[in-house]
């Protein structure tokens, strides 16, 4: 996720998921349709927000802000959509490229919704993630709608999967989803675990923003689940700090990886780097690492970091790049 809000999305608590609680609650059929409650029910559910009646079974969801490709993923057909970038759907499973297409696109960021034409839609809940500081003027009127789940940018992603299938009725799938990941993650520290004790990981990155000639060290998104679920030993910010990856480096610095045992990169779906890290792959620093003249230059599909399915998508890539390695690399 490359916008400062999913990064910022990426520094979270996780707090939520502890305190999530329904004080009613319908079963659903894994795809999303709660079939437990009564005809105009509700459940309670906490969100950053407070405590919030939501339709037992909600069926006109809105999605503003970071929710919207966690309620896709999760299986949720929102009516009304904040806008996501080109990239980000289309890394999307075509089926669910074609559901967020299905939406209508409310705007480009949540501060410039036409509230009268959110209104205009119907909905019966209301998903938001953006930072505090636009919420707080649009909260009262997003309420005034329909019922508002609002998660700040300090909701870890697992915690926002929890609140967002909470609150549309998609619990069902999800716990599909957190079995399938824990299966995916038993199994890659199982195989790998040879190749990954003792050897010394660094994840590059190169954002579309970034400045000409310029590199990052990744520190967020998909390399904190490498580091924190997996298991690799990758650098991090200081407690407090900005993320290392907030900060740009000239390429000159990029001889600077030969200290790494091996380097990891983003390609895209079909293994090619990405559109903004081709200029690094390109330059003859880059050429020379150790790292990449061994063949311990790995490039890794992260399709993002904020829902169970992507993060399960780049579990993937990640194995299959960590099987080339000889154990210990």
């Amino acid at each position: 996720m490359t916008s400062l809000r999913r990064r910022g999305a990426a520094l979270a608590a996780g707090l939520l998921s502890a305190a999530l609680v329904l004080s009613a609650c319908g079963g659903d059929d894994g795809d999303g349709d709660d079939t437990g409650g009564a005809a105009g029910g509700t459940r309670s559910i906490q969100a950053d927000n407070g405590t919030i009646e939501v339709p037992a079974d909600p069926q006109r969801v809105a999605t503003i802000g970071n929710t919207t490709l966690p309620f896709i993923d999760l299986g949720g057909k929102p009516i009304g959509v904040t806008e996501e970038s080109a990239s980000d759907v289309g890394q999307l499973p075509e089926d669910q490229q074609a559901t967020y297409e299905s939406a209508t696109i409310l705007a480009a960021s949540a501060d410039e919704v036409d509230l009268e034409e959110l209104a205009g839609l119907n909905p019966d809940l209301i998903l938001v993630q953006i930072p505090d500081s636009e919420f707080e003027p649009l909260k009262a009127r997003l309420e005034a709608i329909a019922p508002t789940a609002f998660f700040g940018l300090d909701t870890e992603w697992k915690a926002l999967a929890d609140g967002v299938a909470a609150a549309g009725g998609l619990t069902d799938r999800l716990g599909e989803q957190k079995a399938e990941f824990d299966t995916r993650l038993a199994a890659i520290k199982e195989e790998r675990g040879a190749a990954i004790e003792g050897t010394s990981f660094v994840d590059v990155i190169r954002w579309s923003s970034s400045d000409a000639g310029t590199f990052a060290i990744a520190d967020i998104g998909c390399s904190e689940i490498a580091r924190d679920e997996v298991g690799l030993d990758l650098p991090e910010a200081a407690a407090g700090a900005d993320p290392l990856a907030w900060t740009s480096l000239p390429f000159e610095q990029l001889g600077e990886l030969s200290q790494y045992d091996v380097i990891t990169y983003p390609v895209d779906a079909e293994g090619q780097p990405t559109e903004p890290f081709k200029p690094v792959v390109e330059t003859n620093t880059w050429k020379a690492l150790p790292a990449v003249t061994s063949g311990h230059a790995l490039g890794v599909f992260c399709p993002g970091n904020n829902s169970y399915g992507s993060v399960i998508r780049y579990l993937d890539s990640l194995d299959k790049a960590l099987a080339t390695l000889p154990d210990g690399a």
